[in-house]
């Protein structure tokens, strides 16, 4: 939410560093001019657009998770493995769903919710963020490991390696945070109002917190988890096509679903970002719009495959495509649902018991 602070800091910045000389002439000033970009164009289309996004995402995340977290809770056993990081993806993108609404607010009028939530909501969303990349990462590595090395991995896939596995991911998201944590606060603009950004630093100090956010957000939350998918998933497939599974091309689809679904939705996102972070270490100071718009559009695409990834995760499974058919007849019982067990209709030449293939 602070990609535009060094825009709207610029001023302030601009006056501190002038005060603080020994020489507070004309001719300083002259020397040291200011490019103001214009940007209230980009605000008025993110005022539009951005509020609706958010709560849609906000609500569609609260009614899939939320259905996920009744399955398992209902149907499923916390001991597996599987549930363990799939309870955890749950809660990270509930906590970043959780502020989507506030930044909907924010983005509509002004900062209205105190500072303390400024710096709450912030972080949770950095958090959150952070977070539900690695575990779908993680998540992924997993059926690597129950797939590819079934027979190994069976002895080291216990509660503890994923107890520790989780804890290793929020320790990993809160310390990618902490600059969310420092940064986040409020400020009184004259043009825009109470703002809650990254801000309360000087120019050259805000230039590289920024760099280091791009940098870290591009490269450990995208370029490396990008890679593991790809790996991981394509030794997935190649292990199924050579089984004598009978389902083997509809799990070769899902795969290829899933990888195409996470590329398309993260990439473009990324590399807008790492295209910002290249013109702020450029010397091209000319002011450009094109990037800002690019950045609200694609980044939406990756917060909706945020909120919704553990009902994409989970119900491309048949066990819980059956949970959730014996929900519904639980519920509707005029609904003349036939139940199979997804134990007995899945026939396979090896056995995975925590893999949706």
């Amino acid at each position: 939410m602070g990609d535009q602070s060094m825009d709207l800091d610029y001023v302030n910045n601009f006056f501190d560093e002038y005060n603080s000389t020994e020489d507070n002439n004309e001719d300083y000033v002259k020397d040291r001019p200011v490019t103001l970009c214009e940007k209230s164009d980009v605000n008025r289309f993110g005022a539009k657009f951005l509020p609706v996004f958010y709560f849609f995402n906000f609500l569609l995340s609260l009614l899939g998770n939320g259905l996920v977290l009744c399955i398992i809770y209902k149907f499923e056993k916390l001991s597996t493995v599987t549930n363990i990081f799939l309870l955890n993806l749950v809660i990270s993108d509930l906590l970043f769903a959780s502020s989507l609404p506030f930044w909907a607010v924010y983005h509509s009028s002004q900062w209205i919710f105190g500072p303390v939530l400024c710096k709450l909501v912030g972080s949770l969303y950095s958090i959150g963020f952070s977070s539900s990349i690695l575990f779908l990462t993680l998540m992924t590595f997993d059926r690597y490991l129950a797939v590819v090395h079934a027979i190994t991995a069976a002895q080291s896939r216990r509660r503890v390696y994923a107890v520790a596995s989780s804890g290793a991911v929020w320790l990993i998201s809160i310390l990618a945070s902490i600059k969310d944590m420092v940064l986040y606060g409020m400020r009184d603009s004259k043009t825009d109002g109470l703002l809650c950004e990254e801000t309360g630093y000087g120019q050259k100090t805000m230039l590289k917190w920024q760099l280091l956010g791009y940098y870290q957000q591009f490269g450990v939350f995208f370029l490396l988890p990008l890679m593991m998918v790809f790996y991981c998933y394509g030794r997935i497939t190649v292990r199924i096509v050579s089984t004598r599974m009978r389902e083997k091309c509809r799990a070769v689809k899902l795969i290829f679903v899933i990888i195409f679904t996470f590329f398309i939705c993260w990439t473009p996102y990324n590399l807008v970002i790492l295209l910002k972070a290249i013109r702020l270490t450029s010397e091209d100071n000319s002011c450009s719009n094109s990037l800002d718009y690019a950045l609200y559009v694609t980044r939406n695409f990756a917060y909706l495959y945020c909120c919704i990834s553990p009902i994409f995760y989970t119900f491309v499974g048949k066990k819980f495509q059956n949970h959730f058919l014996r929900l519904l007849a639980r519920h509707v019982p005029c609904l003349k649902i036939t139940i199979l067990s997804s134990q007995s209709s899945r026939t396979t030449s090896f056995k995975s018991p925590n893999t949706d293939y």
